[in-house]
This record gives structure tokens, C-alpha cells and sequence, in this order.
């Protein structure tokens, strides 16, 4: 069992500079801590996203961790010219030493490529363009490509990625019928799903990754992604999450709302609701490997990433919680 961290660096009440300094500062710890990776979420035109551009906080986080492993959760590759993306990629790579981590995805919240000017209509087929040339790319020094909405007549890929292959691959699965083409790709899989319905997704990954002739010790992670505060006691850590609670989820629903579009999935107004649904924990680091214990048993989970920066969690609540969960929560169950 490993565990990484997650983050929208959504919007926490500080000015840009010093939010992201405080990230910045946390990734560190994190990385002297022992996470095993920190991932952030791309978004445009909302404050549950002020890390638009994923790959230049990426590049900061390159020059200021040792051993922390990261990447997106993930790039939202409609917005992207693939060759452009692959080349970022190998940059990061080359930058970080073989600790970027790539994820890909064709990007949830429709809006947001409505405001780039893009038809939502035809992200599946961009998304499907963007991904597979993207990849073609990482491990091929020519590129010739011609689909419906990328042409890439040749372009030579000086730069190469660090990691051979390529970056390891992450993926954001809610569908079981995705599980053949993650498991082919070798992905690692993150599921935000309740764990019962999450497990029947993991399995689907694990019986493809059997037909294929994997051996089941070469299996990627298979994860859930949860929110998670924790503090000496369960009193302390709810009354953090409790209050930093609402201004993420005002900013997850701020652009459904902005275009008067409903929001497309049921999300709890108050952390406790929240938390009732399985959906996160805010306890103290008993509280929390109980819930994560439960969680992985349901789910058939080998990896957790951690939602434990969000809304208006203060520097100093969120350093406690990265500490505590790293010195009395993941050693207990790491095996």
C-alpha cells in the first residue's frame, strides 16, 4: 500500500503568490515525509483551478523535491497540440531525473473547454487523438499522423523522455468498460467511485490484466482518491474539515452554476454529509487507518490518493496532517 496526494490547488482565500507558496512549501514536506506522489487536477475559468497551466507548477515542484514522484491527474489533452504536450513532457522528465508521472484525460468538466472555444461534442474524439499520438510520440523519434482533428506530417522528437519507455501511465477510471484499454496500457488506475462500485472497476482491470499473461506481482496500482484530514483527535480534524469544506465546493460547483447548468453529479454541501457517503475521513490517525483499512478491503485498493490540502485548510493544519499521516498512519499500513 502507497500513498500520494491530490490536489486542485483550488482556491484558498490567500493571494496567487502566496497560495502558491504554501503549496509549494507542503510539496516539500511531503516529499521529506515519504509520500510517494503528488498529482494536481487541471481546470480553466474557475478558482477550483489556479494551476491552469498543470506543467509550470510542475517544473517548481521538479526544482524543489529530491525524491517525490508527480505529474497530473490529469492534462486535459482536447486543449493541447499533442507534439506540443509531448515535448512538455519530456522536458519535465528530463527535469525531474524519471519522476514525472503522466496522466491523460479527456477532462470532466465540459464548460471549460466550451470557453476555449472548443465543440464539447468532439472531446471524445480529441481526447482519443490527442492521447494515442501523445504516446506515439514519447516513444518514437519520427511522427507521422493524420486523424480528424491532428495532422502531424513529421516531426522529429529531439527530446526523449527520461524514463524508458516513456513516464508511467495514470488514469482516472469510473467505468469498467475503460479497464481493457488501462490494463493494455499498463496504467496505473484511480477511482473516485464509492468502494463497492470501485471495486467491481479494479476487478475488471485485474481479470484483463490476467488475460493478458501478466504476472499479478508486475500489477499497476489500483486506487481510490479520498479526501483526508487528520489531527490528534476526531474533534480537531472534523472542526478543520468542516471549515475548509464549503469554499471547495463552492469552487467545484462555480462553474455549473456560473452557466446556470446543473451540476453533473450529487456533491454534499457540509463536510459531513460528505464524509457519511465514504467519500473522506477527518479523524485522528486511529479514525483514519480504520477508514482506510475498510476502504481498501471493499474496494481491493493498493494505493490511496489523498485529497488533505482543499479550500480553506491553513499551512500549518494541513503540515499537521501530512505529518501525522506519514508518521502514524501509512507506516501501519504500508503492508
Amino acid at each position: 500500500m502507497k500513498f500520494g496526494v491530490m490536489d486542485h490547488v483550488d482556491a484558498s482565500g490567500l493571494p496567487p503568490s502566496a497560495h502558491y507558496e504554501m503549496r509549494l512549501a507542503l510539496i516539500e514536506a511531503m516529499d521529506e515525509l515519504g509520500f510517494y506522489s503528488y498529482h494536481i487536477a487541471e481546470h480553466h475559468g474557475t478558482t477550483l483551478g489556479l494551476a491552469p497551466s498543470p506543467n509550470i507548477l510542475l517544473s517548481a515542484i521538479a526544482q524543489r523535491t529530491v525524491r517525490l514522484k508527480f505529474g497530473p491527474m490529469v492534462y486535459v489533452a482536447p486543449l493541447y497540440h499533442p507534439m506540443r504536450l509531448a515535448e512538455e513532457i519530456c522536458m519535465l522528465d528530463q527535469l525531474s531525473r524519471g519522476r514525472l508521472q503522466l496522466g491523460i484525460g479527456r477532462g470532466a468538466v465540459w464548460p471549460e473547454q466550451e470557453i476555449y472555444g472548443l465543440d464539447p461534442t468532439t472531446s471524445a474524439e480529441r481526447y482519443t487523438e490527442a492521447r494515442d499520438l501523445v504516446l506515439l510520440a514519447l516513444t518514437n523519434e519520427r511522427v507521422s499522423y493524420s486523424g480528424k482533428h491532428f495532422r502531424v506530417p513529421d516531426f522529429h522528437m529531439v527530446l526523449r523522455p527520461f524514463q524508458k519507455p516513456r513516464p508511467p501511465l495514470w488514469y482516472g477510471i469510473g467505468n469498467p468498460e475503460s479497464a481493457p484499454w488501462a490494463a493494455a496500457q499498463s496504467a496505473n488506475a484511480i477511482s473516485l467511485q464509492p468502494a463497492a462500485m470501485a471495486r467491481r472497476t479494479l476487478d475488471r482491470y485485474r481479470d484483463e490484466w490476467q488475460r493478458l499473461g501478466r504476472a499479478a506481482a508486475e500489477l499497476p496500482f489500483l486506487g481510490l482518491a479520498r479526501h483526508i484530514v487528520v489531527a490528534e483527535t476526531d474533534a480537531e480534524a472534523k472542526a478543520v474539515a468542516r471549515a475548509a469544506f464549503p469554499r471547495w465546493r463552492k469552487s467545484f460547483s462555480a462553474l455549473w452554476e456560473e452557466r446556470g447548468v446543473p451540476l453533473p453529479l450529487k456533491l454534499p454541501l457540509q463536510w459531513d454529509e460528505f464524509e457519511a457517503a465514504g467519500q473522506g475521513i477527518a479523524g485522528s490517525p486511529a479514525s483514519v487507518r480504520a477508514y482506510l483499512t475498510e476502504q481498501a478491503g471493499l474496494a481491493g485498493a493498493s494505493f490511496f490518493l489523498c485529497q488533505m490540502v482543499f479550500g480553506e485548510i491553513r499551512h500549518e493544519e494541513a503540515l499537521r496532517s501530512l505529518t501525522l499521516f506519514a508518521r502514524e498512519v501509512a507506516p501501519q499500513l504500508a503492508n
